[in-house]
């Protein structure tokens, strides 16, 4: 499956973005699918993700209330809505997705064997 990320943007703090990614090449529905970000300096980190299929979500806790991850199977097409947006969720922000993933791993990015590009996301304060 192949993966393309986009939406990014500068907002200032307290502001709300949606970044959106498109899987193409495959099922859409068999993959779940996550966010992870990573800031300049620092790892890579797992920030929400949906399971295939079905509806559970997972959160980060530095973005839960703030965050919501959904899907549109239909549109091939996760999301991930950010609202009150602060200076330290500035970061590239990348969709990942795997068939086969369990629950346990879903915070791994180890675990998700395709990537998209990333799209940048800075916060002002």
């Amino acid at each position: 499956v192949q993966l393309q990320a986009f939406g990014g943007g500068l907002v200032q703090a307290g502001g709300s973005l949606r970044v959106s990614c498109v899987a193409s090449g495959s099922t859409f529905r068999d993959y779940s699918m996550a966010w992870f970000r990573q800031a300049p300096g620092k790892e890579r980190e797992f920030v929400a993700a949906i399971k295939r299929y079905g509806s559970s979500t997972y959160y980060a806790d530095s973005v839960k209330g703030r965050f919501t991850i959904s899907r549109d199977n239909a549109k091939n097409t996760v999301y991930l809505q950010m609202n009150t947006l602060k200076p330290e969720d500035t970061a590239v922000y990348y969709c990942a997705a795997d068939s086969g993933i369990i629950t346990s791993q879903i915070r791994n990015k180890a675990a998700y064997d395709y990537w998209g590009q990333g799209t940048q996301v800075t916060v002002s304060s």
